[in-house]
């Protein structure tokens, strides 16, 4: 069973998604490869409570790491990329390269990037925290002024 919800952020609206009571997807406005709505499930914020509250205390600079259960569809190499996302430490970021060589793959990086692109639960598994191998900021599903927003954020700038 889904359900869905929408919730305010400092980077618009984000709808989030549960599947049998667990988190499957947070979407933002506009974001590349965001499912159609009419696979959300009926609006109803009741599994929602305890993501909401992660994800104030994130946006507060409260919460640096989120303890969530997640129920992510995607390919096991997928799964395992996304896996790997969360081991990335706040205010941090990694390369595609890294991230392939820390799968034992050093030359998956582009799949690791295609993987990327695909997260369906962006800021809770950060994929916001890639970058090119020479610290560019690359693709982001969100936009790259979410992403750059983001990692300003983390690194604690201000929001602008």
């Amino acid at each position: 069973m889904k359900q869905h919800t929408v919730i305010d952020s400092p980077y618009g609206p984000l709808t989030l998604v549960a599947t049998d009571g667990a988190l499957s997807g947070l979407y933002m406005v506009g974001q590349r490869h965001r499912p159609p709505e009419e696979g959300f499930g009926e609006r109803d914020d009741t599994p929602f409570g305890e993501t909401t509250d992660q994800l104030k205390a994130y946006f507060a600079g409260e919460l640096k790491a989120f303890d969530l259960p997640l129920r992510l569809a995607g390919t096991p190499f997928q799964r395992t990329v996304w896996e790997q996302l969360q081991k990335i430490p706040y205010g941090e970021t990694r390369s595609y390269g890294e991230l392939a060589a820390a799968l034992g793959n050093p030359k998956a990086s582009r799949a690791v990037g295609l993987a990327n692109g695909k997260n369906p639960v962006g800021i809770i598994v950060p994929c916001h925290r890639v970058v090119g191998a020479d610290g560019s900021l690359t693709g982001y599903g969100g936009g790259l002024d979410r992403k750059q927003r983001l990692l300003h954020f983390e690194r604690g700038a201000a929001l602008f």
